[in-house]
């Protein structure tokens, strides 16, 4: 997998463009990690090797920021560990109509949304796991006529490692450990603007997708088919409506059980399926889905959209915001509403990032990519996006997801910011008589902000900083909510190719039933950049 990392992350930066940049770096630093609360101290030493690059042209752009390190403990409880970490988003056109987009992400998060929650990863490896993703497909954009075809297609596979401790009671109830998925999607649309045939636009629409995990062989099948009218009313507003046919299915096998009838599980905790028990459904719906809503155009530098509907079911909401504040600065808002799994949201909130990001704040500690990706380029790439919503639980269950998430990024001069925070709810779906599941109905909640600060001191030094804090409610009856908070800064200073990297974090987090942890680490290092 970590080779299909890199793979994928070198196509996306493609060398039909010219290359803006190219550093690759070797490290080597001295850690300390502190638990403040027992008084226990450990240190390490950080070897590491990674690159970061990015191109930008008429045809293509893209970024990667990848690093390998290997951490070798100096006595105490820890272990050798081995860490691949990175993010990359492309995106090159092919032909005048043709394009190829792809992205991958190797981070490290949480595991079980009940358990415990350390937020600078590097000596605390209780409830983490390290997940590995990619995604990649066409697009395909021409005229028909008076009409505007597209048609995508877009493969996503997710692999994530068990994890260890993870900081449960005894007796609570099992979930399930995520393993690998591979999720396929295709669309097509065909549409007109208003006053090309009509007074209206109208848009014809179709998807099928398409989502297969591992543990306990769970599978998602959906199609759609719709047809969307916007009216014009003014310069500025236009109202909007569709109406289709949706169906979804959710399907999956029970756990093998043992003779007391105890669930089996393998080495890595997960469950072993039964190949015999028979495919039972998680979720299904078949049948009419409509919505309507306004859209607000002022500039184009500003579109707000709210929508409300009847789809899964009853009642959905959904609606975005783009606004490019200034040329330095721009937000983004969503308000998401949707049936998903883990793998297809984590695919697609990966295409979502911007192709230029921000890579400071947090990298020293472990937990980069892992919540908000702020853009480098917010006057042409948007403001960035949240990966918090797809990372709140890892679970192996089909799911409704639903929430907001807001970003704001500003870089101008030597100073760059970002702000992100979200809501996401989820409506947990397994069958309802399956042996040892206990997913049945849970809904699970996350609240969640971070704040990123950069300036450069000179041409030669900078200064970062980064703030945040999670609340996690995984629903499970007898458990209760985790509060986690922390704060991370670095100084860099570059002597040439050489320099060197000071970085101090604090972190705090509460489980309810547990003391309160919290833990301070700190890292010298130097980097050699072979630029």
């Amino acid at each position: 997998m970590r080779l299909a990392f890199l793979a994928v992350a070198l196509a996306a930066s493609p060398a039909a463009a010219d290359t803006r940049y190219l550093i690759p770096y070797v490290e080597v630093g001295q850690a300390i990690g502190a638990d403040l609360s027992s008084d226990d101290v450990v240190t390490w030493t950080q070897l590491a090797a990674g690159i970061d690059a990015g191109v930008s042209g008429r045809r293509a752009e893209g970024q990667i920021s990848a690093r390998y390190e290997r951490r070798i403990p100096w006595g105490g409880d820890l272990v050798d560990q081995d860490m691949l970490s990175g993010l990359a988003r492309g995106s090159i056109k092919l032909t005048p109509t043709l394009s190829f987009d792809a992205g991958a992400l190797a981070t490290r998060t949480r595991a079980d949304i009940r358990g415990a929650a350390p937020g600078l990863y590097s000596s605390d490896p209780a409830n983490i796991s390290n997940v590995y993703s990619i995604y990649l497909g066409p697009q395909l954009s021409t005229a028909v006529g008076p009409a505007q075809l597209t048609a995508a297609y877009r493969f996503g596979y997710t692999k994530v490692d068990a994890p260890a401790f993870t900081g449960i009671a005894p007796g609570a109830p099992r979930l399930d450990y995520f393993d690998q998925s591979t999720s396929h999607l295709a669309t097509v649309s065909i549409g007109t603007r208003a006053g090309a045939i009509a007074p209206f636009g109208i848009t014809l629409s179709g998807a099928i997708e398409r989502d297969s995990a591992t543990e306990l062989s769970q599978r998602y099948e959906g199609e759609f088919g719709r047809v969307d009218v916007v009216q014009p009313i003014s310069r500025t507003v236009a109202i909007r409506g569709g109406v289709g046919y949706e169906k979804i299915k959710a399907t999956q096998r029970d756990a093998l059980l043992d003779g007391n009838g105890a669930p089996v599980f393998d080495g890595n905790g997960r469950f072993v399926t039964d190949p015999n028990s028979p495919r039972r459904i998680a979720y299904n719906t078949d049948g009419l889905i409509y919505d309507a809503g306004v859209i607000w155009r002022p500039s184009p530098r500003l579109e707000l959209q709210a929508n409300a509907g009847y789809r899964y079911g009853g009642e959905t909401y959904f609606g975005s915001l783009s606004w490019r504040l200034t040329p330095n600065s721009a937000i983004r808002a969503v308000v998401y509403d949707g049936v998903s799994t883990f793998g297809r949201q984590l695919r697609d909130g990966l295409a979502g990032l911007p192709t230029a990001f921000d890579t400071g704040g947090g990298g020293a500690f472990g937990q980069q990519f892992a919540g908000c990706v702020f853009a480098s380029q917010p006057a042409t790439g948007g403001a960035g996006g949240c990966l918090n919503s797809a990372f709140q639980s890892i679970t192996t269950a089909t799911y409704r997801a639903r929430g907001v998430d807001v970003v704001y990024s500003r870089t101008a001069g030597l100073t760059r910011l970002g702000f992100g925070f979200g809501y996401a709810n989820r409506k947990l779906y397994a069958p309802p008589a399956a042996p040892g599941i206990t997913l049945f109905g849970v809904i699970d909640e996350s609240y969640y902000a971070q704040i990123f600060y950069a300036r450069a001191l000179s041409r030669n030094s900078e200064v970062d900083a980064n703030l945040f804090v999670n609340y996690y409610d995984s629903g499970v009856p007898g458990m209760q909510g985790v509060l986690g908070a922390g704060a991370t800064g670095s100084y860099q200073h570059r002597f040439g190719r050489l320099g060197t990297i000071a970085s101090l974090g604090i972190y705090t987090y509460d489980q309810r039933g547990f003391d309160s942890i919290w833990s301070l680490q700190g890292l010298l290092a130097a980097r050699y950049e072979f630029r």
